[in-house]
């Protein structure tokens, strides 16, 4: 029977990606628009393409570093290390390196579909825009879709695939540590990319010369589009895919140390994705918008359309298959948290609620109290998501251990599988955002009329609520993802004999604790700089430029979009050595200097600050982008008002917050968790304390 569900797993998997190929197909053969639209739309294209060459190609170095050091790490049986005699076989060794790399490749070529088609699909939802709302909706959702669609069947085809051939749950655990090494630096090297040009962008462009967002005459403004690709859609695609891969290779470790040979519960979490599968096939059909309609409304409606059906898949399932009842619940308290969190985002980032209603208003009296409110709302946004953590968290593990048939830890495993098996679905809703942010700027720089770039105002600022939404969801499902992970952490140590005793009394747990903690706030810092160092060059060249060409600002000349777009890739790159340290060095420092205990503390502490300030930073940065937008729709004085003039600052100190570091903290604590627990053998074989 488990044989037969990986075959239905891969073949799942092989319909996803076949749907998405299909929805891509079908989003080119949609009108292009003018000559001028088109034109726009290929400087955007082209700059997302070399940017993103530039990343694989370095991507790629890392990847083949990492893999030899893995296939010769894992060449020696991790069993017998320490005991004086370890047996040597390069066929494990070459096995784990290739399954890193596996995941590695699947993560980048996710990431890579969803880009292709969103640098062709911004300027046919801009045209599409034009004919009604709902043309341009459609083609920008169904180009979402193809990214929400391959991240999830690549990733079914990679996991059951590799335990197909190896039977072995460790081993996805080496695909998911290439997936998530790929993640973090596709995710923080785009966020870095494009928070560099939409900051200088804003400063100069809104601030100083007093020219409309996305005004064709900014140097910045194709740098910017390009960056919406690269860090929203490449970036966040393989973001998700990390957490997806992680939180359901965490559940199979849990499962193959509950079940030991009883592959039923190893294999349950690959099935739950098949089920999520079709689920968002399905949820995705439902999502429509009328003539003039509401897209937030669209997409919350396929988003709850998917979890309901996926919930009545998963009870057939469960009654059908002969699994004890608390996994079922451990499945829908997981799916039930990852909605509710979803929606208390919604409210803390969308115009229609008070928080951002409240935060537009007060930017009359300054940008220090736009400042100031936003960054209070950010912080009280905290409290219903960690709530839904901790109950979804206790919720599993007293169901699951209660059962007497599986245990407490696996059924937290199953919860964050339960919440992310609907990514397809969720990924799609993301994805969407930052098209339509495209769309909008094509239609302003390609000079359609005044209606059609309302309409793509609509589009929008429901995409941003989209891309907050999906934000807070996905941090909440690395927070149970990562504490699986600890869990399986600790039955890798313990395999080895040794108790794994996680107490602050311990002085090195105390150390380990505080480093740990320490890490998610600076891994930040270094981000944000990186925004600020790369934006003040960029805002340089911007000034230089309508110094220089005093005919750009007149409209007689084009800028020199190149310069730009090459400063940010520049700077981007340049800026990843040492967050990457962060994620795979400083963890196994920590390990085998401390040794394993501390490295647990380490974990905790990185765990726990980095779900907060991933929270905080992603839903105060939304707020004050949408407080930004409701005022430019012409509440509390409208564009170039003081309430504006605030507002743009408070987008400005926000952009970083929810684009570079927030959401790269929970790629940066899962990263973390995976590369201990993959070397957590050859820790607690080697270490000083």
């Amino acid at each position: 029977m488990s044989q037969t569900w990986l075959i239905v797993g891969i073949l799942s998997g092989v319909v996803s990606v076949g749907v998405a190929l299909y929805l891509y197909f079908w989003v080119l053969r949609q009108d292009a628009g003018s000559e001028r639209a088109q034109q726009v739309a290929g400087w955007i294209r082209e700059g997302a393409a070399s940017y993103l060459k530039r990343l694989y190609t370095a991507l790629t170095l890392v990847a083949i570093v990492l893999g030899f050091v893995i296939g010769i790490v894992f060449s020696f049986d991790l069993t017998q290390l320490g005991t004086g005699s370890v047996d040597i076989n390069p066929a494990n060794g070459l096995t784990m390196a290739g399954a890193f790399v596996f995941g590695a490749l699947c993560s980048a070529l996710a990431g890579y579909m969803g880009m292709s088609v969103a640098v062709q699909a911004n300027v046919r939802s801009a045209v599409g825009v034009q004919d009604n709302l709902n043309r341009g909706f459609r083609v920008a959702f169904f180009a979402g879709a193809v990214l929400g669609l391959a991240m999830v069947g690549l990733a079914v085809i990679g996991m059951s695939v590799i335990f197909m051939l190896t039977k072995n749950a460790e081993v996805v655990l080496g695909f998911s540590f290439g997936a998530s090494a790929l993640a973090l630096l596709a995710k923080a090297g785009g966020g870095i990319y494009t928070k560099t040009a939409d900051i200088a962008a804003d400063l100069v462009g809104k601030v100083e010369v007093g020219i409309p967002e996305d005004d064709p005459r900014n140097p910045a403004v194709v740098a910017d589009n390009v960056g919406d690709n690269v860090g929203d859609v490449a970036g966040m695609g393989a973001d998700i895919f990390d957490s997806y891969v992680a939180s359901t290779v965490a559940a199979m470790l849990l499962g193959a140390a509950m079940a030991g040979d009883n592959l039923k519960y190893v294999i349950f979490p690959l099935i739950l994705c098949t089920l999520g599968i079709y689920a968002s096939l399905i949820g995705i059909q439902f999502v429509r918008v009328g003539k003039n309609g509401k897209p937030g409304a669209a997409l919350n409606f396929g988003t709850i359309f998917t979890c309901v059906l996926f919930a009545a898949m998963v009870v057939v399932l469960v009654l059908v298959g002969g699994y004890d009842l608390s996994i079922l619940w451990s499945t829908l308290v997981g799916l039930t948290t990852g909605v509710v969190i979803g929606f208390t985002t919604e409210y803390f980032t969308s115009d229609e609620y008070k928080p951002v209603r409240e935060t537009a208003r007060v930017s009359g009296s300054g940008a220090a109290i736009t400042i100031i409110n936003g960054f209070s709302y950010g912080l009280l946004s905290i409290f219903p998501s960690i709530v839904g953590i901790v109950i979804a968290t206790l919720v599993s593990f007293h169901v699951s251990e209660a059962s007497g048939v599986i245990s407490g830890v696996y059924g937290i495993g199953i919860s964050a599988v339960g919440m992310l098996a609907v990514s397809g679905m969720i990924v799609s809703a993301d994805a969407y955002g930052p098209i339509v942010d495209n769309a909008r700027g094509i239609a302003e720089m390609a000079g359609m009329d005044h209606e059609v770039i309302e309409r793509a105002d609509v589009l929008d600022s429901a995409g941003n609520t989209a891309k907050a939404i999906t934000k807070g969801f996905s941090i909440s499902a690395a927070a149970l993802t990562v504490l699986a992970l600890f869990a399986a952490y600790a039955e890798v140590i313990e395999a080895r004999g040794l108790t794994l005793e996680i107490s602050l009394r311990n002085p090195l747990v105390t150390a380990g604790v505080l480093l740990g903690a320490m890490t998610p706030p600076i891994f930040s810092a270094l981000t944000m700089l990186s925004v600020t160092h790369n934006a003040f060059d960029m805002i340089e060249e911007i000034r230089k430029q309508f110094r220089e060409d005093p005919g750009i600002l007149a409209g007689t000349s084009l800028p020199d979009y190149k310069k730009c777009v090459s400063l940010a890739a520049q700077g981007a790159l340049s800026s990843l050595v040492i967050p990457a340290f962060l994620a795979v060095g400083l963890p196994l420092l920590v390990g085998f200097v401390l040794g394993p205990e501390a490295l647990g503390g380490f974990l905790g502490g990185a765990i726990f600050t980095g779900v907060i300030f991933a929270l905080l930073m992603s839903n105060a940065g939304g707020l004050w982008d949408n407080a930004k937008k409701y005022i430019e729709t012409g509440q509390f004085g409208g564009v170039g008002s003081d309430a504006h003039k605030a507002g743009v600052v408070g987008d400005t100190v926000g952009d970083p917050f929810k684009d570079t570091a927030g959401p790269s903290l929970n790629t940066l604590i899962t990263v973390m968790s995976l590369v201990s627990s993959l070397f957590a053998p050859v820790i607690a074989a080697f270490h000083l304390f």
